[in-house]
């Protein structure tokens, strides 16, 4: 068995946040995740780790510590779904309070609290969209992370000082203060993608090129496009939203949403 800090990553996804820890010498032994797709992307990713398709609010701290061998958990991770409070989500609970509590998908948090509490790990850390802290949430988080035994700090990092080419604010709740050491340079589009073949319509890996389905009308308009400016608006929690953005290549690009697409800042 590997040696270093055993990490268990709850809504492991493919393991992109476990990848962080295991690239610093920690030793992932469990993810767990209800999305089946996903799961076999984190075991390709780590094969050494039990990974287990299930909701976790159907698994207990004793499951999962027979599931790696009664081992100590060191360290445990997890980013539950932000849409309960993001404020792209125009469909999200009026009340704050109420997507933490009410929202079955919201309430995912407490549970990934249950299990830090129950687990006991010398560290935790949960990742989310800063809007988990609006109005009463994070009077809220901090006490039921106190009532599972552990204070906490709200750690806001940006995602573009650490050498990721597009804005991404998130808040990393812990029971430890992350300072990490930020990058010397921002990355910009052209520096991401600059380098990048001419785009064809042979899909060099399957499922990775698909044709535009956008009408000639609007493929005048990409056309004639400003970088950095919007093709259309969509309805947010607060306020429109922009969609289909021409990249400023000599700038960072937005912030990356699940309904995000971008258009290429030179091709059609």
């Amino acid at each position: 068995m590997k040696k270093g800090p055993l990490v268990v990553d709850l809504f492991c996804g493919a393991g992109g946040f476990s990848r962080g820890f295991k690239d610093v010498g920690f030793n992932v032994v469990f993810g767990i995740d209800v999305d089946s797709d996903c799961c076999r992307t984190f075991k390709t990713n780590f094969p050494e780790a039990t990974v287990l398709v299930e909701d976790i609010r159907d698994v207990s701290a004793d499951d999962i510590a027979h599931l790696i061998g009664d081992s100590k958990v060191d360290v445990v991770i997890g980013s539950p779904p932000c849409e309960p409070f993001t404020a792209a989500n125009p469909n999200r609970l009026k009340e704050p309070l109420d997507r933490l509590y009410k929202d079955p998908i919201g309430s995912l948090v407490l549970n990934f609290i249950e299990l830090v509490g129950s687990l006991k790990p010398k560290v935790f850390i949960m990742e989310n969209v800063p809007a988990i802290l609006d109005n009463g949430l994070k009077h809220a988080l901090i006490k039921e992370f106190r009532s599972a035994g552990y204070d906490v700090y709200f750690n806001i990092l940006r995602a573009e000082d650490y050498g990721n080419p597009s804005h991404r604010v998130r808040v990393f709740i812990s029971n430890v203060r992350l300072r990490p050491k930020k990058a010397k340079g921002r990355v910009k589009v052209i520096d991401a993608i600059g380098d990048l073949p001419e785009p064809s319509r042979e899909p060099v890996i399957p499922n990775h090129v698909v044709p535009p389905k956008l009408s000639q009308r609007k493929l005048k308009k990409v056309k004639r496009l400003k970088w950095g400016k919007a093709l259309i608006r969509y309805k947010g929690a607060k306020r429109m939203l922009p969609n289909l953005i021409k990249l400023d290549p000599y700038d960072i690009a937005p912030t990356v949403l699940g309904s995000s697409r971008f258009i290429h800042p030179f091709e059609d």
